[in-house]
């Protein structure tokens, strides 16, 4: 069976096949791409929005409050810790989520939303949790370092911290990914949010290298195996 040009066009839809009027056979692999192809592909071109840019980042944190969580818990028992982990992952929120994640945040959709008139009084909330986050990682990454407390009031000290930046970012990270983010896309132009997934993958890469959301995850990784709550399976209940 032999197509004319234009129907072969219109029947093979996007394929390079030059049109000579010979019998054309329809190819399956004409629109498949090898296992590497995909593989490189899926690892260079993300495509990620930045609300799932910053959504899955949120994520990084998250299972930083477990381990702050499982320290709080070591606290509580008067069971000794290794205070370079406790140490490593304040420094990772400091480094990753405070003057990263939440700087693109007060940039780039704070500042919007004033603009646009829209949930200022959240944004100013949002903002002022970012500030006391601050002071409380460098309480933690401070009384963390010490490893073995002197004094009780370290101990109660450091105690309290833990508290109050896991009672503070579990809410402050819920309003976001509810009502922040998903109103995001509604203030900008359909360009305009495109543009900034793509600026938000930059300054990533330009300040954790390539692919460092996922260093992130592996750095994470590795301090819940060294205090025993890496094992998904262990938070199923019995």
């Amino acid at each position: 069976m032999a197509f004319s040009c234009s129907t072969r066009r219109e029947f093979l839809r996007g394929t390079t096949a030059v049109c000579t009027g010979i019998t054309v056979p329809v190819l399956a692999f004409a629109t498949q791409q090898k296992p590497a192809e995909q593989s490189e592909k899926a690892k260079g071109d993300e495509g990620i929005s930045p609300a799932e840019d910053l959504m899955r980042e949120h994520g990084v944190l998250n299972r930083i409050l477990l381990i702050y969580d499982q320290h709080l818990h070591l606290l509580s028992a008067k069971q000794p810790f290794d205070g370079s982990v406790l140490t490593s992952a304040a420094d990772i929120v400091r480094r990753f989520v405070e003057e990263y994640h939440e700087k693109l945040e007060e940039e780039f959709l704070f500042s919007r939303f004033r603009k646009a008139g829209k949930f200022v009084k959240l944004v100013d909330t949002l903002q002022e949790q970012h500030a006391a986050g601050r002071r409380l990682t460098a309480q933690i990454r401070e009384l963390g370092a010490l490893g073995t407390f002197k004094y009780v009031s370290d101990s109660d000290r450091l105690a309290d911290a833990l508290r109050s930046f896991l009672r503070m970012y579990r809410p402050h990270e819920a309003r976001e990914d509810t009502v922040l983010f998903p109103t995001f896309r509604s203030i900008v132009s359909a360009h305009e949010y495109d543009a900034l997934g793509e600026d938000f993958e930059k300054k990533e890469d330009a300040l954790f290298g390539e692919d460092g959301f996922f260093k992130m995850v592996d750095q994470v990784a590795q301090l819940e195996k060294k205090l025993g709550i890496y094992e998904l399976s262990q938070f199923t209940p019995k």
